[in-house]
């Protein structure tokens, strides 16, 4: 498992040992895991965003910590959340991210998402200019989830 993995996953079972809000000092959770405080801010804000349903609050200095919480919402109030966090461009990996937490929040099976990803992978979109493939990924992203809640 590559360290990145072993973070957030380490922050997503504190998340789920204290009901959907945790906080950490970076320095000390680096130094438990073994890696460089750097290793853990790349994982929170890679990982633990807005579209992906987090709230990330920090405070710095000697006592400093970063609180992470869970956003819980409705299936339908989500997927509005997650339509209107993607812009006019949206790149294969963020995605997939998407896809992923709406799984890990039970919003859609495992099938669905995986005939959803398949539509927006770079395999299918192989015959749009480069330029046009991520406006065309976010348009075809928002109507599938939008159709889905209907």
């Amino acid at each position: 498992m590559r360290m990145s993995d072993l973070v957030a996953q380490y922050i997503l079972n504190m998340l789920e040992a204290q009901d959907g809000c945790a906080e950490i000092q970076r320095n000390e959770l680096a130094g438990s895991l073994g890696c460089v405080p750097s290793q853990i801010n790349y994982v929170i804000t890679s990982r633990f965003t807005p579209e992906q349903g987090y709230i990330v609050e920090s405070r710095r200095g000697g006592g400093g910590y970063i609180r992470i919480c869970r956003v819980n919402m409705d299936k339908g109030t989500a997927i509005m959340h997650i339509v209107n966090s993607v812009g006019k461009t949206l790149d294969r990996a963020t995605a997939e991210a998407m896809l992923n937490n709406m799984l890990q929040r039970e919003m859609m099976q495992l099938q669905t998402a995986k005939v959803i990803a398949a539509a927006l992978s770079d395999r299918t979109l192989a015959g749009v200019e480069q330029d046009k493939r991520d406006a065309l990924r976010a348009a075809l992203f928002k109507n599938m989830i939008i159709t889905l809640n209907n």
